[in-house]
């Protein structure tokens, strides 16, 4: 099935592609690179120098699944760490090898995948001749998100620099690639922005999380990440309560009984974040919670300003970024 991947709907049509689907020039596959995964660096491998590349792709929610290959040998590195992008590659034909630590390397063969996040870590791959890929490109802040919703914390880069295969022919993995594959071509528009598509990624991401996490040996569910001493408790509380009046850091040390920066320790240690991103969070929360209780007479922008936003426009970017959806999208439900 994934061989076929993003090529045809369920009524055997092609899937409509906003861009070219193959090419032989370096210059367009660089640019459809760039805008599907990340800016990186690529070279031919041998005495073949052009690519005879196929490029297709499709969006699950904010998650992007590819079906991509050079058609030659490449070798890939320097991945672009400022984009904030994890990326799974399951090959589907032919072989990869990606790099783990020094000169390790792990080999995948057909339906077998491997995790990095490239906005933790660097990054190399081979790919031979015949290689074909249907990979996921993440947003780190979806993982983030995901991780934080379901296990209450942030894992550190124990889990994000740990670079894994995963996965396998007949892996649950592997059915899941299958499935997502298979919804896109039932319903591709609907998969890229309906609630449907957004709980297919959070899926995606949860089932990801904990293969990696499995792996890597991280315990998401350990309690050293979800029971935290007092301080921390405390400040949460205080900020939870008092999210709307903006308190600064140092208002919130004081209610916590611990100077400013043991509080920064604590939720570095405890939480894997800092005590302002638990604000935000908590601020952005309670905007979204009003309006979906909104009532008449209130809109978005007297809302957002209860929570101390002034400037509307980056409000509703920070806003789509965490939910997915503009915050006046929220207000209509």
């Amino acid at each position: 099935m994934l061989e076929s991947a993003l090529l045809y709907d369920a009524q055997g049509r092609p899937i409509r592609q906003e861009h070219k689907v193959a090419s032989h020039d370096w210059d367009e596959i660089e640019d459809w690179s760039k805008r599907v995964y990340m800016p990186y660096e690529v070279s031919p491998v041998g005495t073949t120098g052009s690519p005879d590349s196929t490029m297709r792709s499709a969006k699950v929610g904010r998650i992007t699944m590819t079906r991509f290959a050079y058609g030659i040998p490449v070798n890939i590195k320097d991945w672009d760490m400022d984009s904030g992008n994890a990326v799974v590659l399951t090959t589907v034909g032919g072989k990869a090898r990606h790099r783990t630590v020094g000169h390790e390397a792990v080999e995948t063969g057909y339906g077998e995948s491997f995790v990095v996040d490239c906005s933790r870590t660097d990054y190399y791959v081979d790919f031979n001749p015949n290689h074909l890929q249907v990979n996921l490109t993440i947003p780190h802040d979806v993982l983030e998100q995901v991780c934080f919703d379901t296990f209450g914390h942030i894992p550190d880069n124990r889990l994000w620099q740990f670079k894994t295969g995963l996965g396998g022919r007949n892996s649950s993995w592997m059915a899941l690639m299958e499935y997502v594959a298979r919804s896109i071509a039932e319903a591709p528009d609907r998969i890229a922005r309906s609630h449907t598509g957004r709980h297919l990624e959070q899926m995606v991401c949860l089932h990801l999380l904990n293969e990696w996490a499995n792996r890597a040996g991280y315990d998401l569910e350990n309690p050293v990440n979800t029971l935290a001493p007092g301080v921390v408790r405390r400040a949460e509380e205080f900020m939870a309560e008092h999210a709307r009046d903006l308190p600064a850091m140092p208002e919130v040390a004081r209610a916590a009984g611990v100077s400013l920066r043991g509080l920064t320790d604590a939720f570095q240690r405890f939480r894997g974040y800092t005590p302002s991103q638990f604000l935000r969070e908590q601020r952005l929360r309670g905007v979204r919670q009003a309006l979906l209780q909104c009532g008449t007479g209130q809109n978005v922008s007297s809302i957002a300003a209860d929570y101390g936003y002034i400037h509307m426009g980056e409000f509703a970017k920070a806003y789509r970024k965490r939910f997915g959806e503009l915050p006046s999208e929220t207000l209509k439900r």
